[in-house]
């Protein structure tokens, strides 16, 4: 079973890597793969809408602009689960996972049940550190990209920095449930 965690934050020490650090963990403790990615180290550059919109995300599941995106989209289509945690920037997600998942939502979208992430098991979780504010609302876009791409929502996982201790055992507990859950489907 293979699992991607997406991290989502310019900072490899704040709260954003901690949550992704404990899915990852989680993930491996449950019997996954775990690849983890920080998508501010990638070159992904936000959706150009080629062709008025019709480009070849539309019409065969590929952007047309060349960057990181293709081997981090191909990446994701050969993943059993994906977990993405951003940092929450007034009350989004952050610029990077918002160009990512901008993107793959192009290629994946109109595609609905042929969409390589059908039925992909997705944990999303927005980590807010300042004010804490925010979380929900950034979350309901996450949930909106995973119900556009036809993946399934495993778990929205709201943390600011008042609740992170037990929210990292939280998210270690959904990556682990979600790894079992997902061999425990490949068997059967």
């Amino acid at each position: 079973m293979k699992a991607i965690v997406l991290s989502a934050s310019p900072n490899d020490d704040g709260l954003t890597a901690a949550c992704a650090q404990a899915a990852a963990l989680g993930l491996s403790n449950g019997g996954a793969e775990v690849e983890q990615v920080n998508l501010n180290k990638l070159d992904i550059g936000k959706c150009q809408a080629c062709d008025h919109g019709w480009g070849t995300c539309r019409k065969e599941h590929r952007c047309q602009v060349v960057d990181d995106f293709q081997a981090l989209h191909k990446q994701t289509c050969e993943a059993d689960a994906l977990v993405l945690v951003t940092p929450v920037y007034w009350w989004e997600m952050s610029e990077s996972a918002k160009a990512f998942t901008d993107r793959l939502r192009r290629c994946e979208a109109i595609h609905k049940e042929e969409s390589c992430l059908f039925d992909t098991p997705m944990i999303m979780v927005a980590a807010a550190g300042g004010t804490g504010k925010g979380t929900i609302s950034c979350l309901a876009s996450m949930e909106r990209f995973i119900q556009h791409v036809r993946a399934r929502t495993f778990d929205l996982i709201p943390v600011n920095r008042w609740t992170k201790e037990y929210k990292l055992h939280t998210i270690q507990s959904a990556g682990e449930l979600l790894a079992k859950q997902v061999i425990a489907e490949k068997k059967s």
